[in-house]
């Protein structure tokens, strides 16, 4: 099998004028590879060396006019640069050794045949030569092809031996099955249930950058049906499977909330690209394990505020990012039960004024939200919730084409207050602020300073308080 007309860029004329210059033997290898025989596009792409990966990339980077993003990692034997927004990695042949406590391999200088063994999958063990007597051809010693014909992913040797080594890769599995549509080989599936544990020794920051890659995949469900299935989601993300279940009591059930929430993922990634809106989707029920409770009939009272107090929590045992990322995902954790309260056709215009104005330009996120956690089998409820969602949507838009409250800041500031009433900070200065927004918010007065102004002096007054002379 030859890929010479597949690889006629600029980029891979480079490497093989060095290559042969130099008298190397190169290696196109990878998931390149891998997505070229997909037909997927990638901007990344990987040679293997069987010599000096460094210098060989230095060679290639003075060619192509590159050297200032040239990075070189000499401890590691790697380097890498960006050309034309392709980021262009180079590696040494090498053969791995592991200890038992650790996934950071002793690396040695190896053949063709030690990198190829040495990789995770066979689907990214294949390599492409670049050599002018075999340029293009494909060197694939453990049945990469075969296997993406028939969707598998499987080890390229013992699948106890690669994920004893380094057990990230047993999530890497499941992310490429996730990603891919494809099959987990049942021998090597059977070899992540009987290696799980092992995931113990891996950071935290590589598990959340497995669990991001799933969740931009176009349905994380499958990621997670196989982490559920195999025991890693009990212990790398306990509180996503305490969803999990049906309880019974006096002939009532509830739905099994993992799966509910599974398909509100899968719906919202048809939508949005948003991580943390993805995120938001899959925690939008986290709390309701905590909150169950049977009343004849089960009930999950607070469930979105127990979430959003859970959040913080879980973004900083898996380091994910605690900043502005975390908050948005706790805020519309918070509110994904709001818009449900305006679907009634008399709902007033105050409601929905509160509604825009705590939700800001996160309105329309919360929105989608709402309208992915309609799960219900039957199409016709699925058709009035959405319908009903539209509805909201239109009021929104109304509402805040009329009153202008989204992000919104009453017309009177405290510094006004306080001027006016010759009063320092205190206690007063935000009873009227509140006042003049609940005023406002409630159609009590119009959103305007003139009828604001009036309204802080009657409610000044109340407060005893006389505006200076």
């Amino acid at each position: 099998m030859n890929f010479s007309k597949n690889i006629d860029s600029p980029i891979f004329k480079a490497i093989a004028e060095v290559t042969n210059k130099e008298n190397l033997k190169v290696y196109l290898i990878g998931g390149f590879v891998r997505d070229l025989m997909l037909n997927k596009t990638s901007k990344d792409i990987d040679f293997m060396i069987v010599g000096s990966g460094v210098d060989f990339a230095t060679k290639v980077a003075q060619r192509l006019n590159c050297t200032d993003s040239l990075s070189v990692f000499k401890n590691f034997g790697t380097a890498h640069f960006v050309y034309q927004g392709i980021d262009i990695e180079f590696v040494g042949a090498r053969k791995e050794s592991y200890h038992r406590e650790s996934r950071k391999p002793i690396v040695e200088n190896g053949t063709l045949q030690d990198d190829q063994l040495r990789r995770d999958f066979t689907i990214n063990a294949m390599a492409i030569s670049m050599m002018n007597d075999s340029f293009g051809e494909l060197v694939d010693p453990f049945g990469g092809v075969a296997d993406l014909e028939n969707k598998l992913i499987r080890t390229p040797t013992n699948p106890d031996i690669t994920f004893s080594d380094d057990p990230l890769r047993m999530m890497r599995a499941i992310r490429f099955a996730c990603r891919l549509d494809f099959q987990i080989d049942p021998i090597t599936y059977a070899s992540i249930v009987h290696n799980k544990d092992r995931i113990s020794i891996i950071s935290m920051e590589r598990i959340a950058e497995e669990l991001n890659k799933i969740m931009m995949s176009n349905r994380p469900s499958i990621g997670f049906k196989l982490l559920e299935e195999t025991g890693l989601l009990k212990l790398i993300f306990p509180e996503v499977l305490a969803l999990k279940g049906i309880d019974e009591k006096d002939g009532k059930y509830h739905k099994d909330n993992f799966y509910h929430t599974l398909q509100v993922v899968d719906n919202i990634c048809k939508f949005t690209d948003n991580l943390w809106l993805r995120w938001a989707a899959l925690l939008h029920d986290i709390g309701k394990p905590v909150c169950k409770k049977f009343a004849d009939g089960w009930v999950f009272h607070g469930h979105e505020m127990m979430g959003a107090r859970m959040i913080p929590g879980i973004f900083k045992r898996l380091k994910l990012p605690t900043n502005d990322k975390m908050k948005y995902v706790q805020k519309l954790v918070a509110m994904h039960f709001r818009p449900k309260a305006l679907v009634d056709d008399v709902v007033s215009d105050s409601a929905v004024r509160r509604l825009l104005f705590d939700a800001g330009d996160d309105v329309d996120d919360l929105m989608t939200l709402c309208e992915a956690d309609i799960t219900s089998k039957i199409e016709g409820k699925v058709k009035e919730y959405l319908s009903n969602y539209a509805l909201v949507r239109q009021k929104l838009k109304e509402v805040e084409e009329k009153d202008k409250v989204r992000n919104w800041q009453p017309p009177i500031a405290g510094e006004l207050i306080m001027q006016i009433f010759d009063i320092k900070p205190c206690k007063q200065v935000g009873e009227i602020k509140n006042a003049i927004r609940e005023a406002i918010l409630d159609g009590i007065i119009p959103n305007s300073f003139d009828e604001a102004y009036q309204f802080m002096i009657v409610e000044a007054a109340k407060l005893g308080l006389i505006p200076v002379k």
